[in-house]
């Protein structure tokens, strides 16, 4: 494969810092990219993820599905050939046990305040 065909990407984090870049073929998953972030993500951040399903990659306003490919991903409006595209990381922290779903459900039925007008 030339390289002409290969995508660059980098991965911005919430905090600014960036994971790449890196090319990557126009087949790869978004799921592979997911993986490729994992082994990648910097060891002194707090709350990384564990698994793939914690992350969300964003491309042009978009929310990236794990089975489409990186080529489906692409916007072909307004790329360069050769540009490097950022992909933004969002990482949904797993809520840690059932307990605290319990609560969390519970307090969206209460209603937390009620107020009368006279």
């Amino acid at each position: 494969m030339a390289s002409q065909d290969l995508i660059e990407v980098k991965f911005r984090l919430s905090d600014g810092t960036d994971i790449g870049p890196h090319k990557y073929s126009p087949a790869t998953t978004v799921a592979s990219l997911k993986e490729k972030i994992l082994t990648q993500w910097p060891k002194e951040k707090e709350n990384g993820p564990r698994t793939i399903n914690d992350l969300k990659l964003i491309n042009a306003g978009k929310i990236l599905e794990n089975n489409r490919t990186l080529a489906d991903s692409r916007l072909p409006v307004g790329e360069l050939p050769g540009g490097l595209i950022t992909m933004h990381v969002v990482v949904r922290i797993p809520v840690a046990d059932k307990k605290n779903d319990k609560l969390q459900s519970d307090s969206l039925e209460t209603p937390r305040c009620s107020c009368t007008i006279l």
